[in-house]
């Protein structure tokens, strides 16, 4: 894979806690600079798309790096999703329907060890919320318990403006079998406009069963798909807030074919050993703002992929992981674009790498407009990588360094 680069770049490293800075030219992604952190207009995020939750935005990093960073940003996180424990009690006068998923026949939820299955009051208590025709936002409550469910849909479109009210653990059932139909989602969100997904609670994938039997663990095994945690798709005007997603089989939340999305204050857990465990990915997603979130997993903490445009990634706590990743792109010969990415204060700690973009040979296409700035980095091998010779499999990828330059990856930064 052929990349042509042009850097207009400033880099500064240091050995205990790098600080990097990679800025491209102004005109690229307008003014992004400290004067203008505050301002969504400039990339292109309108605070009108999201009515009466712009006060959620907030700054929850240090200005400066400390090694127990992780730890301080965790518990700011945490204070966070403690304060919305009551909201139920609370809701708006806005609101006219409330739904709550123990009013269905077969929740039972249980407050020790979540072993019932709960699947079909869920679904239920969808339908119902979904199809609520509201002045008001519907709201879909998930009480303080423990719910066990198997895969499921949550399909649009709704009639109304629709909250997911999550103050429980929702934990995935560990039988492989329950995903013979669909093998890559668990909790599928799919064609939804205007939705708010928050509460506080928590959401398990439940991963362990999945490790265990993945190829990067067991080399004896074949290697196949497991289920992402949380898969959003063709959804727009959405929120993902105050969340805990920990122990996903594979990725722990995708957004894909997404537009005008804002995710934050989320924690995102897994063991450094968890393969494929990817905290945050993003692909053929335009118009997305990942804020105030601490990315702890075994894989990339945000990955962003293929037709992913406008995304912008603020006050990040990543590590331990893969770092924030750009690709990988034109696998199997494939063409792929993406543009105006904005990193913003993010700050790694014990990670493999840092910020990378990665390529495939024999594909084509675009990485472009593309900044990464107030990056620091505390115990980090590779704090910047661009590897136009990315290979993610077991046997070695044949080189194809007699491409023509018509074909290959154009990148700038």
């Amino acid at each position: 894979m052929m990349m042509m680069i042009s850097f207009n770049n400033n880099i500064s490293c240091y050995s205990s806690a790098s600080q990097v800075l990679l800025e491209d030219d102004r005109h690229l992604l307008g003014p992004c600079g400290p004067d203008h952190d505050h301002d969504q207009s400039h990339h292109g995020y309108d605070s009108q798309a999201y009515p009466s939750y712009n006060f959620m935005i907030s700054t929850i990093l240090n200005d400066e790096f400390k090694e127990d960073l992780i730890e301080e940003i965790t518990h700011d996180v945490l204070m966070s999703l403690k304060r919305l424990d009551h909201r139920v009690d609370s809701i708006s006068s806005s609101v006219r329907t409330v739904i709550n998923v123990n009013d269905f026949i077969g929740a039972q939820g249980d407050d020790h060890d979540g072993t019932h299955d709960d699947t079909e009051a869920f679904k239920k208590a969808w339908e119902v919320a979904c199809s609520s025709s509201s002045e008001g936002v519907v709201v879909l409550v998930v009480p303080h318990k423990k719910y066990g469910l198997k895969p499921i849909r949550f399909s649009g479109p709704c009639k109304s403006d629709l909250t997911m009210q999550i103050s429980g653990t929702i934990e995935a059932s560990e039988d492989q079998s329950d995903y013979s139909q669909d093998g890559r989602h668990w909790l599928l969100i799919e064609r939804v406009e205007n939705l708010l997904v928050e509460g506080g609670g928590t959401i398990d994938g439940n991963g362990k069963m999945w490790w265990q039997n993945s190829c990067k663990i067991n080399k004896t095994l074949p290697c196949k798909n497991a289920p992402t945690a949380i898969t959003f798709y063709q959804c727009t005007n959405l929120i993902v807030k105050n969340l805990k997603i920990q122990n996903a089989q594979q990725i722990h939340v995708s957004f894909e074919k997404c537009m005008n999305v804002r995710a934050s204050y989320l924690i995102l857990t897994s063991p450094e050993k968890s393969p494929n465990t990817d905290g945050i990915h993003v692909t053929r997603t335009q118009n997305i703002h990942i804020s105030s979130c601490v990315i702890r997993t075994g894989d990339d903490c945000i990955s962003i992929v293929s037709g992913s445009r406008k995304v912008r990634a603020t006050n990040i706590a990543c590590g331990p992981g893969h770092g924030i990743s750009i690709g990988s792109l034109g696998s199997g010969n494939s063409e792929a674009h993406v543009s105006e990415i904005f990193v913003d204060q993010a700050k790694l700690s014990g990670t493999t790498n840092g910020v990378r973009i990665k390529t495939w040979q024999g594909g084509s296409g675009s990485a472009s407009n593309i900044k990464f700035q107030n990056v620091e980095m505390h115990n980090v091998t590779n704090p910047i990588i661009i590897d136009q010779n990315y290979c993610d499999q077991d046997q070695a990828c044949e080189e194809q360094q007699e491409l023509s330059m018509s074909r290959g990856f154009v990148a700038k930064y």
